[in-house]
């Protein structure tokens, strides 16, 4: 029989796959001997099995789960329903990659109104008893029965307003008393039946639910943004409950060990009294920081700070810890290796090195490569700030800078983003439903919520900028509209936020390109000693190239030459090409646009100092770059001495049914061999420019001709080119060298690789084609279905964003073999999207690639991404 429950006892932190993340560290802060709740935790298998088995929880499953419900009770001393010492637990999600705020959970399972009172007359205090089982219904209705809190929450707020109080705690036992009965009566009109009063049956459904949170919108969102499979599923964790909210000896509270914005090795943390934990991530409450609990409680400070030293020597890494304090006793709820904002990850990184704590190996494995990405983000201008005044200032929860239009709502905050608009969201507090209206944001501004809030945490880990707690808004929600610093804001008002401060400011201020902390450059010197990739960036103009060699580039991977053809007056030249009647006036077209794009070149090549630089003849179809104003129309007839009409009628040629199919790429070459001849030129005559300029310099080209299927195509393609330069190379009296190869992005030229290869020095995959031609459908339109196929859990993500390595992967992986097998010394990268993506570059060094090409800002991440992938493979 399977094993599918687990006491914390049973678990270690290496049983992280089977028990979750939060499981297997309860087991393990069980194993040193911290004060754990004790309790069991049900396998992450378990949960799939509910799945497969048509979301039921099957008999085996449950029978364990009952078996382990007596053994909790004889640990504990307490049982379920009991009329002495009755037990009540939590149940909480947990999967093996941490997902804050994503999942379900449910506190207080266990009350009815036998066991409130028998609460409310052992412990002598009925208000906490009662208080406990008002949010037991709340959110057994809500996470459980999908009821919706809102409507608890109008009950809540009336009997607030009735009382003339403001906060839940100014309620006294009778009026929570009298909101259970309330919220009982809400639950019966919305379900058509009693709330349920056996512990048993609230345990099972409340299993379920969590093993159903797993599937929840929120959670496929973010485990598409990152890189969590969807088989994995969560555990569940049924822990005895510990109370914070028994009176002002007890408290709850988040802390991390080391700040996780900066790094800081200092605690961190925050804690409410006489609540329980969802009031301090939820931001119901503004809480105390960490530091004001050894004035409130000295002894459990210290205690707390011992425990919190302990536990980041044992893990070495920074530590984010739940805490409840009942009735002056301490209680560890929770340990995971913390979220940090990018600049935290790099400075904790290099002090645990500094502290000798980890390697400089481990250094470079525990950094996340995305989220490297927030680092190179725009801040604001200095002297704009300078000249700037705050309206108000609030709490600093995530770094950076964000401007743009107010919203009110998640759906806004996505709708407005769709159509281009910059917007920050401004929320009395997010919640985990938020998630897709947040990434959309640039910035995040909440009324409520510290630290350790659902807004800051989540912020954090996607990089956007987010200021909480600003309890100066007066906010007026359904209105869309907020009072601050005397001034009334609405929707679609400009308001600009720096998360670094906290301070919040009236209008737009302008931005520049972020400065890179010290260490960034200690783990990227790290990273390049142990990557075996080398990383080059996709870049078509000398400005790309130099940030892209700032940011540490070995090379261009990809120049896309059309780009440059839209520069100035060069896009008139080459529409006079386009509608040419004979080669001789193409050729004269052609002529005017030569030493342009050698002067790009050259510029390129400078930029790159001596570093490879691939060149990608013209690729697009010539539709794409004829007018299409009849301005433009008629500027064109007149410089052809044609008629508009006639220019029309080209025009009207050029379109395609499918032009991602048709006339591109080499095909254009075969049609117009000028074309290649005047890139040729182009290229070869910069090259010897260079070299001469600079004879410290290794220039040698690399010319590479798009979208070849057949073998013969290329070498028809390189006759022209080989000819060519060799002549302009002949005439210079160079002894320069080049090479001739070919983008892989047509499934037939991965599959004849070996022929290709005869005429081909080198490969360099264009994902992005390849992709799209092994799926058959197009990256413009597959947004229209993509989230159809997400909901029908038929894709886990964007293929277009992230390789898809069981069938592009498979056809890349043969192409090498069948093309190294022809010309051992051929050398192969790629120059896709997927060039930046790190479980793409891991997947690039696992097959032998020389090389990675992405889009500058991505640079870095393909580096750390690189060095990952090889401290993981010499670790195999």
């Amino acid at each position: 029989m399977a094993k599918w429950v687990y006491l914390f006892s049973e678990g270690n932190a290496t049983m992280r796959n089977l028990l979750g993340g939060k499981g297997a560290n309860l087991a393990e802060m069980t194993n040193l001997g911290l004060p754990v709740p004790q309790g069991f935790t049900i396998t992450t298998e378990a949960c799939t099995q509910y799945y497969e088995d048509g979301r039921q929880i099957n008999d085996e499953i449950q029978s364990q789960i009952m078996e382990h419900i007596e053994k909790m009770e004889e640990i504990t001393g307490k049982k379920f329903g009991d009329k002495e010492n009755p037990l009540l637990v939590s149940v909480r999600s947990g999967a093996r990659a941490s997902m804050p705020g994503m999942m379900d959970t449910i506190l207080n399972l266990g009350l009815n109104e036998e066991v409130v009172d028998v609460l409310s007359a052992k412990s002598g205090n009925p208000r906490w008893a009662w208080d406990c089982y008002r949010r037991f219904i709340q959110m057994f209705s809500d996470v459980v029965m999908e009821v919706g809190k809102k409507y608890f929450e109008e009950l809540i707020d009336k009997m607030k307003a009735e009382k003339g109080v403001t906060q839940d705690v100014d309620l006294t036992a009778e009026d929570l008393k009298d909101l259970a009965g309330q919220f009982k009566a809400e639950y019966k009109e919305k379900i058509g039946a009693d709330f349920p009063t056996d512990p048993k049956e609230q345990l099972m459904e409340a299993i379920k639910a969590v093993f159903r949170s797993w599937d929840n919108p929120r959670a496929n969102v973010y485990r598409r943004d990152n890189d969590i499979p969807y088989s994995w599923g969560t555990a569940v964790n049924v822990q005895m409950m510990a109370f914070g909210n028994m009176g002002e000896t007890s408290g709850t509270g988040v802390a991390f060990t080391r700040d996780p914005a900066t790094g800081e090795n200092k605690l961190m943390g925050e804690f409410l009294m006489n609540a329980q934990g969802e009031d301090v991530v939820a931001g119901v409450r503004t809480p105390q920081k960490i530091d004001q609990l050894r004035e409130v409680m000295p002894e459990v400070y210290e205690q707390f700070v011992g425990i919190t030293k302990k536990l980041e020597d044992h893990y070495r890494d920074m530590q984010d810890m739940e805490f409840t304090i009942e009735d002056k006793h301490l209680y560890m709820l929770q340990t995971r290796n913390g979220k940090r904002t990018a600049q935290a990850a790099l400075k904790i990184a290099c002090d645990l090195v500094d502290e000798g704590k980890i390697s400089e190996q481990e250094a470079v494995a525990m950094i996340d490569p995305r989220n490297l990405d927030t680092l190179l983000h725009p801040q604001f201008d200095a002297k704009a700030l300078k000249e700037a005044k705050a309206a108000a200032k609030a709490l600093a929860a995530s770094p950076g800078a964000a401007c743009g239009k107010i919203v009110f709502t998640a759906e806004d905050a996505k709708a407005w983003n769709a159509k281009g608009e910059k917007v920050v969201l401004v929320r009395l507090e997010t919640s985990p439903e938020d998630i897709e209206g947040m990434k959309a944001s640039q910035g995040i501004l909440t009324v409520r919520g510290g630290m350790t809030s659902h807004a800051a945490v989540v912020a954090r880990g996607m990089g956007t900028c987010c200021v909480s707690g600003c309890s100066e808004i007066a906010m007026d929600e359904a209105n869309k509209k907020f009072t601050l610093a005397g001034k009334e804001y609405h929707e679609g008002d400009w308001i600009s936020l720096d998360g670094s401060t906290g301070n919040i400011y009236d209008g737009q201020i302008p931005t520049v390109d972020a400065a890179i902390a010290g260490e960034f450059g200690r783990i990227m010197a790290w990273a390049d000693k142990f990557r075996t990739l080398k990383v080059r960036t996709n870049a078509d103009t000398p400005a790309d190239a130099k940030k892209a060699r700032e940011l540490g580039a070995e090379g261009i991977g990809l120049c896309r030459t059309e780009h440059m053809f839209f520069e100035g007056d060069r896009i008139d030249a080459f529409r006079e090409m386009i509608c040419s009647d004979t080669v001789e006036e193409r050729e004269a077209a052609l002529e005017k646009i030569l030493p342009v794009q050698q002067g790009d070149f050259e510029k390129l090549y400078e930029a790159l100092e001596g570093n490879p630089v691939t060149i990608r003849f013209l690729d697009p179809p010539l539709h794409e770059f004829v007018p299409t104003e009849e301005e433009d129309i008629k500027k064109l007839a007149d410089a052809q001495g044609k008629t508009v009409e006639a220019i029309k009628t080209i025009i009207e040629g050029l379109k395609e049914f499918n032009p991602m199919m048709g006339h591109r790429g080499c095909r254009l070459t075969v049609t117009y061999p000028e074309i290649a001849k005047m890139q040729t030129k182009a290229i070869i005559r910069a090259a010897i420019n260079v070299s001469k300029a600079h004879p410290e310099w290794t220039i040698k080209p690399e010319i590479m001709i798009p979208l070849i299927g057949e073998v013969k195509e290329l070498k028809y393609v390189k006759d022209i080119v080989v000819k060519t330069a060799d002549a302009e190379i002949k005439a210079a009296g160079s002894a320069l060298e080049y090479e001739v190869g070919t983008m892989i992005e047509i499934p037939r030229a991965a599959l004849t690789a070996d022929e290709i290869a005869k005429e081909a020095e080198f490969f360099c995959f264009g994902t992005n084609d390849l992709t799209q031609m092994t799926y058959g459908f197009s990256r413009d339109d597959a947004g229209k279905f993509l989230d159809a196929y997400y909901d029908a859990k038929i894709f886990e993500n964007d293929p277009f964003a992230k390789l898809d390595q069981t069938g592009v992967g498979k056809l890349m992986e043969m192409s090498i073999k069948l093309g190294k097998a022809t010309r051992p010394e051929l050398h192969v990268g790629i120059c896709g999207e997927h060039g930046g993506d790190p479980s793409s570059v891991e997947f690039c060094h696992k097959i032998g690639l020389d090389y990675v090409s992405c889009s500058p800002f991505r640079v870095p991440i393909a580096r750390l991404a690189a060095a990952q992938a090889a401290i993981k493979d010499s670790r195999n």
